[in-house]
């Protein structure tokens, strides 16, 4: 299981008001900072090598995917919206069309929640974090794809349905389900770049 420890704040404040939080993230020092706001919470996002990598390499096959069909539009890892009046900021999402079309930028974050959302995990990110915004993402009707770059698995989370987790040991293969009818990408090329790393680490320095 990954390593998780506090988030890294340089020069934030961790508590502030909303309207507090919406001029702070605006200020041109900030606007190319990762910051999420959640009850009055800031977090800052730092992230890894590796969270980066599988982030981009599941956003990209979701993208291809969503542009393929026509479906709506795609976020990478500076994509922020406002779930259930927090400010998150996921490492991919997805969100359909006419709701993108409908939706407000509010300080630079989309006004409603993506459909889904893909969170990679990375070491800034604590326990408490990660389940207090999937809580909050599944209260908006999110789905989430919780990556751990660690352990190569991935959990779905969906409304109203049990979580499933799947394994790169166990050769699974995500679907988009219900909601992306017809998505599919197997874990081993989900984590493709992570295991040719890993390959040639071993290879490099043999135990």
């Amino acid at each position: 299981m990954t390593t998780l420890t506090p988030s890294v704040l340089v020069n934030v404040p961790t508590h502030m008001t909303i309207e507090e939080f919406d001029r702070y993230s605006t200020l041109p020092e900030n606007v190319d900072r990762r910051l999420e706001w959640h009850e009055g919470e800031v977090w800052e996002l730092v992230s890894t090598d590796r969270s980066s990598n599988v982030g981009g390499m599941l956003s990209g096959y979701l993208t291809f995917f969503v542009s393929a069909h026509r479906l709506g539009i795609t976020t990478g890892a500076d994509g922020g919206y406002i779930v259930n009046g927090s400010r998150y900021i996921p490492d991919g999402a997805y969100i359909r069309i006419d709701r993108k079309a409908a939706a407000k930028l509010v300080s630079g974050y989309t006004s409603v929640a993506p459909d889904l959302a893909i969170e990679a995990i990375s070491p800034s990110d604590t326990v408490t974090q990660i389940k207090k915004k999937i809580r909050n993402y599944l209260a908006a009707g999110t789905v989430v794809w919780l990556v751990d770059p660690e352990d190569y698995t991935i959990d779905v989370y969906t409304p109203g349905s049990v979580v499933q987790s799947l394994t790169l040991e166990n050769n699974d293969t995500l679907d988009g389900g219900a909601l992306l009818p017809g998505f599919s990408v197997a874990l081993t090329d989900i984590f493709a770049q992570l295991i040719l790393l890993a390959e040639a680490q071993s290879a490099h320095d043999p135990q």
